[in-house]
């Protein structure tokens, strides 16, 4: 039996799962667009971070503490209208990707990627700037 060495870092990505309902309409579609109408959904974001494992505690972070992380997001945006939330003007998936991904870099470094998913068969991945 092949044992694992723990003493040395590897590189790992790690995602966490979040969900929020919010209503949006988005004001720049064509004016028959349905978008264009008050109109919700129940959404589901993925945190990804990227980096190397701690040989000591093994793990790249602790889950608690990119909850901890997003629980402020959350508050912003669960069971609101995301039009009047500041930078969500126009709430698309990819705005509020992007817009999830200025929040949390500067508290979150090894951020790799966030992913917005508006129902379960549409999702945009943003990767930053």
């Amino acid at each position: 039996m092949e044992t694992i060495n723990t003493t040395k870092s590897f590189t790992v990505e790690l995602s966490k799962e979040f969900r929020f309902e919010a209503a949006h309409s988005l004001p720049n579609v064509p004016a028959e667009h349905k978008c264009g109408r008050l109109h919700g959904h129940s959404f589901v974001v993925e945190i990804t971070v990227k980096g190397p494992v701690d040989p000591q505690t093994g793990w790249l972070i602790d889950f608690a503490e990119l909850k901890a992380k997003f629980k402020p997001l959350e508050d912003q945006l669960d069971h609101r209208y995301l039009n009047e939330v500041a930078g969500l003007e126009n709430s698309t998936s990819e705005n509020i990707a992007r817009w999830l991904w200025q929040k949390l870099k500067p508290e979150l470094p090894i951020l790799y990627q966030v992913t917005v998913h508006e129902t379960c068969t549409s999702k945009c991945v943003y990767r930053g700037e």
